[in-house]
C-alpha cells in the first residue's frame, strides 16, 4: 500500500510541476500576450486596448500573485473564461475531452487486439511464413504518416466501398449505430499505427522470455504448452508491452488532431487548433495543462498495472 501512495503522491508533485512549467512557458517568453492577441495584419494595436486586456486576464499584476491566482483557480476547478464568448472552458474541455478519450481508448484497444496476439505467434513461429509477413507489414505500418493512412482508409471503406460516412459526428445517445461506424475509421487509423509497435514489442518480449531458465523448468516439468505460454511467457511479457502502450497513448493525446481534421470527429485536438487560430489565450493554455495533466494521470496507470503484473517492482 506505501508503495501505491508513494507513486500517486510523486505523480500529484508532477502535475503541480507540469502546472508551473505551463505558466512559466506563458509568462516569461518574449512579447505581450495581450499585444500578440490583438495584433491583427501586422498593425499595431490600440494601447488602450491592450490595458484592458491585461488587466482582464490579470497580466497587470506581479507575477508571483498570477501564480498564486492560477493556482487557486486550477484547484477550485475554474479553468478560465474563453475570449471568443466569454463562456467557461471546462464547459468546452469537457464537452470535447471523452470524444478523443474514446478515440483514443478505442484505438488502443484495437492496436493491443492485433499487436499482442500477432506478435506472439511471430514469436513461437519465428523465421516462419507469418513472422516475415507480418514484421514487413508492420515496418510498413510504421513507415506511413498516420494522416496517409486516415486518406487511404477514407478513399477504401467510405469512397470504394462505401461502407461508412467519409466522417463527421453523431452522439451515442442520439444514434449509437450511427456513432459507433463514425468511430470506426479514426479509431482504425490510430489503431494501425500503434500496432506495428505493439507488434515488434511483444514479439521481442516474448522471444526474451521464451529463452529464460524458469520456461525451460516449466518444460522440463512436463507442463502443457498452451500453460506455460499463458502463465509463464505471456504474463512476463506484457510488462515491456504495457509501458510502450503507456507511452503510445500519451503520446496520443497530443497527436490525434491530423486523424480529428482528416475524419471530422470534434475532440480535444481540435479545440485546441481553433483556439491557437483565434488566439483564445486561456483556452489555449486550459488544453495544454489538461492534456499535461491526463498524460501524468495515464503514467500513475501504467505504474501502478506494472505493481499489480509484478510484486518485485513494489518491493523496489
Amino acid at each position: 500500500m506505501s508503495w501505491f501512495l508513494k507513486r500517486i503522491g510523486l505523480s500529484i508533485l508532477l502535475v503541480w510541476i507540469v502546472a508551473s512549467i505551463v505558466f512559466l512557458a506563458i509568462h516569461f517568453v518574449p512579447g505581450d500576450p495581450a499585444e500578440l492577441l490583438l495584433s491583427t495584419s501586422g498593425f499595431a494595436p490600440d494601447p488602450v486596448a491592450v490595458e484592458e486586456l491585461r488587466r482582464r486576464l490579470g497580466l497587470d499584476q506581479p507575477v508571483l500573485v498570477q501564480y498564486v491566482n492560477d493556482f487557486q483557480r486550477l484547484l477550485s476547478g475554474d479553468l478560465g473564461r474563453s475570449m471568443k464568448d466569454d463562456s467557461p472552458i471546462i464547459d468546452a474541455i469537457a464537452r470535447r475531452l471523452p470524444r478523443t478519450l474514446e478515440l483514443i481508448v478505442a484505438a488502443g484497444l484495437m492496436g493491443i487486439l492485433i499487436g499482442v496476439p500477432a506478435g506472439t505467434y511471430a514469436a513461437i513461429r519465428r523465421g516462419g511464413l507469418f513472422d516475415r509477413v507480418a514484421s514487413a507489414l508492420s515496418a510498413l505500418g510504421l513507415a506511413v504518416p498516420v494522416f496517409v493512412m486516415g486518406t487511404l482508409i477514407v478513399l477504401l471503406f467510405a469512397q470504394t466501398l462505401r461502407w461508412v460516412p467519409a466522417g463527421g459526428y453523431v452522439a451515442f445517445d442520439r444514434d449509437p449505430w450511427q456513432h459507433l461506424t463514425m468511430l470506426a475509421m479514426p479509431a482504425l487509423t490510430i489503431g494501425l499505427h500503434l500496432a506495428p509497435v505493439v507488434f515488434r514489442v511483444t514479439r521481442a518480449a516474448v522471444l526474451d522470455v521464451t529463452s529464460r531458465d524458469y520456461v525451460r523448468t516449466a518444460r522440463a516439468k512436463g507442463v502443457g504448452p498452451p500453460r506455460v505460454l499463458v502463465h509463464h511467457v505471456v504474463r512476463n511479457a506484457l510488462m515491456p508491452v504495457v509501458t510502450v502502450v503507456g507511452l503510445q497513448l500519451g503520446g496520443l493525446l497530443g497527436g490525434t488532431v491530423l486523424v480529428e481534421f482528416v475524419f471530422n470527429w470534434p475532440g480535444l485536438s481540435g479545440l485546441l487548433v481553433e483556439s491557437v487560430s483565434s488566439r483564445d489565450y486561456p483556452e489555449v493554455v486550459a488544453i495544454v495543462l489538461t492534456i499535461s495533466i491526463l498524460f501524468v494521470g495515464l503514467n500513475l496507470v501504467i505504474d501502478l498495472l506494472y505493481g499489480a503484473l509484478d510484486p518485485r517492482v513494489r518491493r523496489r
